[in-house]
Order: C-alpha cells, then structure tokens, then sequence
C-alpha cells in the first residue's frame, strides 16, 4: 500500500501570508502521528516563477536541509518556471527542458509530468514527456500500480476559470492510458479545489489549493475565497491497483 500526502498551488510570492499558510500545512503533515510515505506537491509552487520564490518553498519544505521527515515530490504549474525552478528549488543545472521525474516505492510509483507550457496558463504534456512516461513504465515492467501527477485536469470542473486553462490534448492521454493499465490513476491540482471525477475510465482527483480555494459559480459570484482553510488529501493505492482519497482542512 502507498500512502500519499497531497497539496497544491501554494503561489509562494514573498509575503507572509503565503508562507504562513504554506507553514500551517507543512507543520500538520510533519507532525503526523503515522508516517505518508511522501508529500506530493502538484505545480504553482511560486507565484512569479522567481527564484526567491523556489528558495522559500525549499526552505518551507526541508528540500535542502533534510528537514523532511518524508520524501517531496513536485511537478510544475503553469505559474513555475523551468529554469529557476529546476535551478532553486530542485538544485539542478537551469534548463528549459520539461521536469519529469520518477518516484518507486514498495507500494506503487508516482510519476511526476511537466505540463507547463513557458509562457501560457493552459496545459499540454510535450512529446518529450510522452516519450518519458512510455519508457519509465516500460522500466517498471507493469509490476507495480502507477499513478500520473501533473497541474493541469484533463477534463472540465465546471467552472469557467480552471477550465479555460485545462490540459490540451486530452485524448492523447486517453490513448496512452487505454495501451496501460498499470495506470491506476491521475492526480492534478491547478484548480485550487478538492474534486474527484474520472478519465479514461479511471480516478482523477484534483487536489485542493493551498494559497487559496476556488468558489464555484453557485457559491458566489467572487472567485476566490481567501479565508477559506487550507486543503490537503491523502491518497491511498493499494495493492489491488485501487486509489483512495480522503480530504482534509487545516485551521
């Protein structure tokens, strides 16, 4: 079984308002009285994309001190930059290059995809990345259940702000979906808002938003609701392949 704790969209822009929030949910996850096996944190981790920005997030994270008490995995949004992303937060070489990366664990692997586009606010998945995921599954051999995290959801949320700004292309997902079933899932953020729904016939959950909750059209006409708590799930793949999510606020 993998136990994953989720959050999303913290928008790290230097002011204490995102950090304290960014704080208040790192705190509740550390100091857990059970152990997650990993903190998957799905893309807009810096509002501007600076580097300041991916210097606090390491900080606020214990990317770089060692301070984490469980491994973090992240993937890019449309509002994180590549270059400095890779350089301040990940300790890489700057590149423009799309950020994948590969997490296995006892209990299944997380696959975390680039679906930035540099310079948009809509999502694609590049033939680069397609090519990535293609090949890490044919590493894995189909031994263990998968699940695919990237920012943007390929389907609508019924909400015109997300789903102007949703991933392109979705039925290219849905192919490489159909030819492996070793996906159990997809795991998105970018909506900042909980939702749980399907795609290609298997679970999409949208994680909730740190920085700020989206409000849907039948709750009020003002879109963002900035005195709503801090959302976190957690998901739970188990041996059969089956993926679990429970959510949670942080007062």
């Amino acid at each position: 079984m993998l136990v994953l704790a989720h959050i999303s969209d913290l928008h790290l822009d230097g002011t204490a308002r995102a950090t304290r929030r960014a704080e208040q949910v790192r705190d509740r996850l550390w100091e857990l009285p059970g152990r997650v096996d990993a903190l998957l944190v799905t893309g807009d981790i810096a509002d501007h994309g600076a580097e300041a920005e991916y210097e606090e997030a390491a900080r606020v994270l214990g990317l770089h001190d060692g301070s984490a008490p469980v491994p973090v995995l992240t993937c890019p949004g449309n509002h994180d930059r590549r270059a400095a992303y890779r350089k301040a937060l990940l300790g890489l070489p700057a590149s423009g290059e799309p950020i994948n990366s590969v997490r296995v664990f006892a209990g299944g692997a997380v696959l975390m995809c680039d679906s930035s586009i540099p310079g948009r606010d809509d999502g694609a998945l590049e033939a680069a990345t397609y090519d990535w995921i293609e090949a890490t599954l044919d590493e894995l051999g189909g031994r263990l259940p998968v699940l695919l995290a990237f920012h943007h959801p390929p389907v609508a949320l019924h909400h015109p702000l997300p789903d102007s700004y949703r991933l392109g292309r979705p039925q290219a997902l849905a192919a490489l979906m159909e030819r492996r079933p070793e996906i159990a899932g997809l795991v998105t953020g970018h909506a900042h808002s909980a939702a749980a729904t399907t795609f290609a016939g298997r679970p999409l959950v949208v994680g909730p938003g740190v920085t700020w909750t989206l409000r849907l059209p039948w709750e009020g006409e003002q879109v963002a609701d900035r005195d709503a708590p801090v959302g976190l799930a957690f998901h739970v793949l188990d041996d059969a392949g089956r993926l679990t999510s429970h959510f949670r606020v942080v007062r």
